[in-house]
């Protein structure tokens, strides 16, 4: 039974006077400061289980067919090999050293800026202090982590989609390897720490990896290709996807995993994962349709390929705001999505030239910052979200989200290219001209995808 102060104290009162009330005001005081607790849920602990199995899926095999079959028939096997070692390489960096990076609170103090605002501390690294008993809120800290590192592992494996073709996979497991430590982990932790990380004391609402994931990796992903350069033929040669039939299953793979990893993030078994996976689901539709009408209207037909990015863009930009907006704020979030990423990877590409292979700057960044924007404003509770904090306004939300989005671009940017060129000097970034002619999968795996 939980005490109140003014119920006990009248009782003690009547009971025993105020000498008495004075003397049980301290044991007093010292229970209401006493936090329950925390005690595990058995529903809340399966359903993040199957979230974190869920959110795998979407890299291996979701991610892998959706990009393994927008490549060249010559470099599926090379597409399919980057996610899967990116997969086990980053499994072991966040166990060793990832999670603690992230989500050590050691040193932090909310309103204190110093470098834990920015960075975790090693107190966690090797696991240390977690075992079967630990808890992270309500469910074991074993499954809290291990729902984290698959997002740790999706995130750099969707930047391979923008050099997919071109890059030697040495530099790429070095790059990778790098950019998980360098970028992936300060942004997370600045974002989703808790008190005292920088962009979570500035109020950024990121439900699901808005910041964290998606712009993080398709910021990353358009430096990679600058660097690099574009593909030999590229944009003269035709160089059309081949297979969309593995296209599609895997965009269909990542629409249900999705679920994992936006209902997953309310890590319990609640209204709010409920709303999130609504949420999810309008706003890949709305988005899907979008871009299909807007190509339909562009170009003369929608394609399978369109609609099934449209749905990726939808599901990139309602991650940041999957725990706060409503339902029709979904629908809006999404279908502004749909036609911004459209636009994103059609003509603004081919204005300015650059060889994003598989889109990861049009549809991830771009979609990215759309949701996150979009987060500040259906967050609101006169527009179905879930409320903003208490004295802000939808303005507010908005520069605060924009101050969350302009940090993490410039980091982003300015880390990746430092990373890239280091590696570039040591190792060399790019194939050789002969092995990018005779494809990834001889040239880099000696092996073929298919029997000619």
């Amino acid at each position: 039974m939980h005490l109140t102060s003014k119920p006990v104290g009248k009782a003690l009162s009547r009971s025993t006077g105020l000498f008495g009330a004075l003397l049980f005001l301290p044991a007093l005081a010292l229970a209401q400061e006493a936090a329950p607790a925390p005690t595990l849920d058995a529903g809340n602990t399966a359903w993040m289980l199957t979230s974190t199995a869920l959110v795998l899926f979407m890299t291996i095999p979701g991610l892998a067919l959706f990009y393994g079959g927008l490549v060249r028939a010559k470099n599926v096997l090379s597409i399919l090999m980057q996610c899967f070692a990116i997969t086990a390489l980053v499994t072991i960096l966040w166990s060793l050293y990832g999670y603690s990076l992230a989500f050590s609170v050691a040193g932090m103090e909310k309103g204190v800026v110093n470098l834990n605002s920015f960075i975790g501390g090693l107190d966690k690294a090797f696991f240390a202090g977690l075992t079967r008993e630990s808890l992270t809120l309500t469910i074991p800290e074993s499954v809290f982590a291990t729902f984290q590192m698959t997002f740790a592992i999706i995130t750099p494996a969707l930047i391979v989609g923008a050099f997919a073709e071109r890059m030697k996979f040495s530099a790429l497991l070095w790059f990778m390897g790098i950019w998980f430590t360098l970028v992936y982990a300060p942004i997370a932790h600045m974002v989703w720490s808790g008190d005292g990380g920088l962009m979570w004391d500035w109020g950024v609402l990121d439900f699901a990896g808005g910041t964290v994931v998606h712009i993080n990796a398709g910021v990353a992903g358009l430096v990679a290709a600058l660097v690099l350069g574009k593909r030999k033929g590229y944009p003269t040669t035709a160089m059309p996807p081949h297979n969309l039939t593995y296209t599609v299953i895997g965009a269909s793979m990542l629409w249900v995993g999705w679920f994992g990893f936006n209902a997953g993030s309310a890590v319990a078994a609640d209204g709010s994962a409920g709303m999130a996976m609504l949420t999810t689901q309008i706003a890949t539709a709305a988005a899907a349709l979008m871009w299909m009408f807007a190509e339909w209207t562009a170009h003369g037909k929608p394609s399978v390929l369109g609609i099934a990015t449209g749905a990726v863009a939808g599901l990139v930009a309602i991650t940041p705001a999957a725990g706060t907006a409503g339902p029709m704020g979904a629908l809006a979030i999404g279908a502004a999505s749909g036609i911004v990423c459209f636009f994103a990877s059609t003509k603004i590409k081919r204005m300015f030239g650059y060889d994003d292979a598989l889109d990861v700057f049009g549809v991830h960044a771009v979609g990215g910052i759309v949701g996150a924007m979009l987060t500040g404003v259906f967050a609101d509770a006169a527009l179905g979200g879930k409320g903003l904090a208490e004295g802000m306004t939808i303005a507010g939300q908005v520069m605060v989200q924009g101050k969350g989005v302009l940090v993490t671009l410039v980091y982003t940017a300015v880390a990746s290219f430092i990373i890239l060129k280091v590696i570039d000097v040591i190792i060399g970034l790019r194939v050789s001209e002969e092995g990018e002619v005779q494809g990834l999968d001889l040239s880099e795996h000696d092996e073929r995808g298919y029997i000619l």
